[in-house]
Parts: C-alpha cells; sequence; structure tokens
C-alpha cells in the first residue's frame, strides 16, 4: 500500500473500513465500497446497498 495516497483516497478508505452497513435494512456490504466522485468544489462519497438500494452520501465541500 503506497503512503502516498491523496486525502481523499485516505478517507474512502476509512468510510470502506467503518461504514459498509445499511442504515435503512442493517445489511453489512463485505465486498462494496464507497464510490467517490467531484466535481470542482466538492467531492461525494456514495455507497449504495445491494440489498435494498439505499443510497447513502456525505460531501465534502473544498
Amino acid at each position: 500500500m503506497s503512503t502516498y495516497r491523496s486525502p481523499f483516497d485516505r478517507l474512502r478508505a476509512k468510510f470502506d473500513e467503518a461504514e459498509l452497513e445499511c442504515r435503512q435494512c442493517g445489511f453489512h456490504d463485505e465486498s462494496g465500497g464507497w464510490q467517490v466522485t467531484s466535481s470542482g468544489d466538492r467531492v461525494q462519497y456514495r455507497f449504495v446497498c445491494p440489498s435494498c438500494d439505499a443510497v447513502e452520501t456525505r460531501e465534502m465541500r473544498l
């Protein structure tokens, strides 16, 4: 694992380690992860539950 990852990659890794349980149905996704998109002044982290399709988002403004 590279020590030169961006702060956004490190935050996504933190979400992947700790926040893979759906708040809607309680399903714990062992193989999933958060998707990351950016649009200039915002970075959005998104998790879609494979069981119930609920969407969880976290957004950072730059």
